[in-house]
């Protein structure tokens, strides 16, 4: 697992053993930061379920202002601090390590991102919750682009319902990407 591209490029970023976390690929992470190049630029970054951070790095490394990750799990914490550490991206990087709800909460109040990216664990609903809690929260807003990794088997027919419109939706072998914004008021 490595940065693709921008200033990080060819850095080797550091997984989690085991099965909890399930780094994206390579192609898959070249594929989305190819469909958000003109939207990465000086952009807030939000990374929720971060495992090991690469997709917030990569979004640094591409031009970021500021990525922010969240992530509950202790092992998986210490392996996005030394992911920062080991880039040299401490200046634009802030780690929360906890609950991503409770993490919402906490960045109330202090602006909106433009780009929110969430991996939660596939098929355990995590996105409606989510989804859910974001629609109501300050830390995004009309333009924000909010991108979903999940399962093929996710349906997001919830979506309508919370007052988000699906912009893009892009399928792999594995897995896909949906795009998704608030509805215009």
């Amino acid at each position: 697992m490595r940065i693709i591209a921008g200033k990080g490029r060819s850095l080797p970023l550091k997984t989690i053993e085991g099965i909890d976390t399930r780094p994206t690929t390579d192609r898959i992470k070249e594929t989305l930061f190819n469909m958000l190049q003109y939207e990465i630029a000086d952009c807030r970054f939000l990374d929720l379920f971060a495992g090991s951070g690469q997709i917030g790095l990569e979004a640094v490394s591409r031009g970021a202002k500021e990525a922010v990750f969240v992530e509950s799990g202790k092992k998986a914490a210490a392996c996005i601090q030394d992911n920062i550490n080991f880039t040299k991206f401490n200046d634009q990087c802030r780690l929360l390590q906890m609950d991503v709800m409770a993490a919402i909460r906490s960045l109330e109040g202090k602006g909106a991102f433009q780009i929110i990216f969430m991996d939660p664990p596939y098929n355990k609903q995590l996105e409606n919750k989510v989804l859910e809690f974001l629609k109501d929260s300050c830390i995004l807003d009309n333009d924000t682009l909010i991108i979903v990794e999940a399962s093929l088997e996710t349906d997001f027919s919830f979506t309508l319902n919370l007052g988000y419109e699906i912009i893009k939706e892009k399928i792999y072998k594995t897995n896909k990407h949906i795009f998704l914004k608030k509805l215009g008021e």
